[in-house]
């Protein structure tokens, strides 16, 4: 069934993308979205909100989306295939959900971290 041309085109904001790329991203075993560097005079606004900075970045350009992300790594995984997973399940998330195109994921590894069940 086509839908008729003056159909009213929905938009997806921005923090739709966010949270697709974060709900994504826990689901990935032994990694965690890093925190964001702050900024001078960042630290005390910061103290006031529940959720911290995290180093995740979507930028949107029409139809075609790029999402920065800064991951921490469980010590003894191999953070290239971690990396390359993450960058499918992100791209493959965001296109199925939204429809729209991801032009690139760019995943940095910003810190190793001993797994969940080890710290001590």
């Amino acid at each position: 069934m086509a839908t008729p041309a003056n159909s009213p085109e929905v938009e997806i904001s921005k923090n739709v993308l966010m949270d697709i790329a974060t709900t994504t991203l826990e689901g990935i075993e032994g990694t965690e979205i890093a925190s964001a560097p702050l900024k001078v005079g960042e630290v005390l606004r910061n103290q006031q909100s529940a959720r911290k900075p995290r180093a995740l970045k979507v930028t949107r350009e029409g139809n075609e989306v790029t999402v920065d992300i800064g991951l921490n790594v469980d010590y003894g995984l191999n953070l290239v295939k971690v990396s390359q997973h993450a960058q499918r399940a992100v791209c493959e998330n965001i296109e199925l959900m939204t429809g729209l195109k991801v032009r690139s994921v760019n995943v940095s590894v910003q810190g190793v971290c001993l797994p969940k069940g080890q710290a001590s």
